[in-house]
């Protein structure tokens, strides 16, 4: 029998949010609801629009998702390259005029290989399709090459597939000068070191990162926080969850960065309902409950969080 109840993974919802979407009657809803609940946002939701829309409305209406929850933005859609010809290929390298023979001589050098055919077609269509200069495109490949050794030792190389696909994002991030390709090294530089700060706060040992992680760890970076606070929700997380949960982590630190609560401090004084204030002005310190007073303390705080964009029903 399969096991479908693992720990950390319950979701828990109150009986009146379970009437709502009952009264509802819209299974779009009623699992629009749990990706809320599990997710925190619409990131990562593959719907159509025609679909989404209609359940978010509907979670709406009943106060079961808030009014300014934003559509996932579309992707955006690239215009595919062109199949590039051997003779297309030939002509480029016997340009005279062209950088393109020169770049492949240094790519070469870099890689320590000749460039099959498929190669070449892989990199005229950075340079052609992307039309990203000859420099970046080295310098593409010198950072491919340094990060494939990090990863795997030396002597290992990247396959210009793979170069070609870093840069495609690179394109999209609109890099596509020396000085914006310095600055984007120079950062992703920095973010190798500080990928290896957050996986000690996360108790994680170092290890190298997958693609969603290291999102996670760069866009907590652009957002500013520092490391009281990001171990401040990645313990919020594991109370939560029994374990750690990259997406839910990440869900609680986007509520702080729109609330402009970025470190512990900001976030112990602005998460939370104000204490009592004594006379004078002064807050009345509230004495720190213990055992099962604290927790049952705790618990309450995360269903206020969790509940308290939502809208309330007249007399409740």
């Amino acid at each position: 029998m399969p096991q479908t109840m693992l720990p950390g993974s319950l979701l828990a919802m109150t009986g009146q949010t379970a009437d709502r979407l009952i009264q509802l009657d819209s299974g779009d809803a009623a699992l629009l609801y749990l990706y809320l609940l599990r997710r925190g946002d619409l990131r990562g939701l593959s719907w159509p629009e025609a679909r989404l829309r209609p359940a978010l409305e509907s979670l709406r209406k009943v106060g079961l998702a808030p009014a300014e929850e934003a559509l996932p933005d579309p992707e955006p859609q690239e215009t595919p390259p062109p199949e590039y010809s051997t003779a297309d290929i030939t002509d480029a390298l016997e340009d005279g005029q062209s950088p393109f023979s020169a770049l492949c001589d240094a790519v070469e050098h870099r890689l320590g290989k000749r460039l099959s055919a498929s190669d070449l077609k892989s990199l005229y269509t950075l340079y052609d399709h992307l039309a990203l200069p000859a420099e970046v495109i080295l310098m593409l490949v010198g950072w491919c090459t340094e990060e494939m050794e990090r990863k795997y030792g030396a002597g290992r190389k990247p396959r210009l597939s793979q170069i070609s696909r870093e840069g495609f994002a690179w394109a999209r991030r609109g890099i596509d000068t020396m000085e914006r390709a310095e600055a984007h090294i120079q950062r992703l530089t920095r973010l190798r070191s500080r990928e290896g700060e957050v996986l000690r706060l996360l108790d994680i040992p170092l290890r190298p990162l997958v693609e969603r992680e290291r999102t996670y760890i760069a866009a907590w970076d652009e957002m500013g926080f520092d490391d009281e606070t990001i171990r401040l929700a990645y313990e919020k997380t594991v109370l939560k969850k029994q374990s750690m949960d990259w997406s839910y982590m990440n869900g609680i630190l986007r509520r702080w960065h729109e609330k402009g609560l970025h470190t512990a401090a900001a976030v112990r004084a602005g998460d939370r309902d104000p204490r009592p204030v004594q006379a004078g002005g002064q807050q009345r310190p509230a004495p720190a409950p213990a055992g099962e007073e604290r927790r049952a303390r705790e618990d309450m705080d995360r269903m206020r969080r969790m509940l308290e964009r939502m809208k309330q029903e007249e007399g409740t």
